[in-house]
């Protein structure tokens, strides 16, 4: 009995997972960011790219950075997060990419 509850339950939780991803892909679709509140901006862009050209490590950008808006205004941005808003520059600008 237990071993069909256990099933039963399993398959409800895919069911769920299902349901929230096709949800996820429908928001997409209607121009809905998914996701938190972004914390970077343009001015914090290009202080990050002018730490990169002094070849510091993306710890060291993350720790000379400072969010300026939302809800954790005053803190530093994560290292992923400095790493994320450089990839994306350089993926929308290649010639100037990161080596």
């Amino acid at each position: 009995m237990f071993t069909a509850l256990a099933a039963l339950s399993g398959m409800e939780r895919e069911y769920i997972r299902d349901r929230t991803l096709e949800g996820h892909e429908s928001a997409r679709k209607n121009g809905k960011a998914i996701g938190g509140a972004t914390v970077t901006d343009e001015a914090m862009l290009s202080m990050a790219l002018h730490l990169r050209d002094q070849d510091l490590s993306l710890r060291e950008i993350a720790s000379r950075l400072v969010i300026t808006q939302g809800a954790k205004r005053g803190r530093h941005p994560s290292p992923a997060t400095v790493m994320r808003v450089l990839r994306d520059h350089d993926e929308e600008n290649p010639a100037k990419t990161w080596t």
